[in-house]
């Protein structure tokens, strides 16, 4: 069911404490840890404890903890310190724009140069 922990789900798995991760917040609804496959100096999910497979789903049924999201992302770049000199936050939705793990997630870039258009 939408909102629950599913048993196949990476994300959820890091959520209960069963797979290990390097987390660097945690919030009553987030949680926060770097990704094992850097895309830049600084590369950071940030992911709501409850299930939905992508950023829109979350939204519609549950908008605060979206907000929850958003607002780590800010919470991350400035622990981070790459506030100062500008980070990207994405959301992929879907296999087609890379999304591989389909539970809502936030990826925070920074410490380098972004381009413009991304990929």
């Amino acid at each position: 069911m939408a909102g629950e922990a599913q048993p196949d789900c990476l994300f959820c798995k890091i959520v209960s404490g069963d797979v290990p991760a390097t987390i660097v917040r945690e919030t009553d609804s987030t949680v926060a840890f770097r990704d094992i496959n850097p895309q830049a100096p600084t590369h950071v999910l940030v992911i709501p404890k409850v299930h939905y497979p992508d950023a829109a789903t979350l939204a519609a049924a549950e908008p605060q903890v979206l907000a929850d999201v958003l607002r780590e992302t800010g919470e991350v770049a400035g622990a981070e310190e790459i506030d100062g000199t500008g980070y990207r936050v994405v959301f992929n939705t879907g296999a087609g724009a890379g999304q591989t793990v389909f539970h809502a997630h936030a990826h925070v870039l920074g410490g380098r140069g972004m381009q413009w258009p991304p990929g």
